[in-house]
């Protein structure tokens, strides 16, 4: 089972949090049938928004939204809590098929396959209106495009690091660690922070040799003072129903639904994020034309 452990050091001016996502990057590659490429792209997306994601409570959401002008397209993650110490998330990519060769340093591409443009964060909250926030995409990396969201919109310096670790035979390891600089760090924890993750192992490597939540935390806090806190389970889900399928219907009028119903013996509706695919019969839109009167 994937794990995300939350965690603060130097006195609670920085905030931790890290996850092995291994499984949950594993699913959201199979499910979407994703090249190489694309694992990486969708697998870091993922992994930052189940990071950022340990945080909400009840009924919220946080969606993260990229879109670039590179063959991928766009690549949507969501995450929520599932329930006490428990968060689930999805994520897809507009074109899931979107391979690049490897960059000089013999990595994944992502910067090549997502191209420039923007990323949307939007938390949805149990009450009131959701807030959306959309700054320009840093570098394409996505770890460096999360840390220019938290810093341009949430006014928070944070250490980013995101790792997908693929080969022709699937998702080898995926995870990441995401350190935020709260008010009243000082000038040495900052400068401690970033010594440490500047001489760290990729997330990749270190889970790969055996590294757990708490490893990764270390490696970034260094010396810092590690206090830990709650660990929550990961997992791929998601809210797709035929009720909602139905309510989608439902909004194309009665007319429109008795013509489908007359033209096609079956329609049938695919979720992008978890690719369920929902049949409902002449005789299902008939009804659901019935049901409004």
């Amino acid at each position: 089972m994937d794990r995300i452990l939350t965690a603060s050091a130097a006195r609670g001016t920085v905030s931790l949090v890290a996850g092995i996502t291994s499984g949950l990057v594993r699913e959201a590659r199979e499910r979407h049938d994703l090249a190489p490429t694309a694992s990486a792209a969708v697998g870091r997306l993922l992994t930052a928004a189940a990071l950022l994601g340990a945080s909400l409570n009840g009924r919220e959401r946080l969606t993260l939204q990229l879109v670039g002008d590179g063959p991928i397209g766009s690549i949507t993650a969501d995450a929520w809590s599932t329930g006490l110490h428990a968060v689930g998330a999805r994520a897809y990519a507009r074109n899931g098929h979107a391979d690049v060769p490897l960059n000089p340093r013999g990595k994944f591409d992502v910067a090549g396959a997502v191209g420039s443009g923007k990323l949307q964060v939007t938390k949805t909250y149990e009450v009131g209106q959701p807030y959306s926030s959309i700054v320009p995409l840093a570098s394409g990396e996505i770890g460096d495009d999360v840390a220019a969201y938290l810093l341009n919109s949430e006014q928070i310096p944070s250490v980013v690091a995101l790792g997908v670790l693929a080969d022709p035979g699937g998702i080898r390891a995926a995870g990441g660690v995401i350190a935020q600089v709260m008010p009243g760090a000082d000038d040495a924890t900052i400068a401690a922070l970033e010594r440490n993750a500047a001489s760290m192992a990729p997330i990749t490597t270190q889970i790969v040799e055996g590294a757990g939540t708490e490893a990764l935390l270390r490696a970034v806090a260094g010396d810092l003072d590690l206090k830990l806190f709650d660990t929550y389970e990961i997992a791929f889900d998601c809210r797709c129903t035929r009720e909602k399928v139905e309510t989608v219907l439902l909004g194309l009028g009665k007319d429109e639904l008795a013509k489908i119903a007359r033209e096609q013996p079956r329609t049938e509706a695919t979720c992008d994020f978890c690719g369920e695919t929902y049949v409902l019969t002449a005789d299902d839109v008939r009804g659901l034309a019935e049901r409004l009167g």
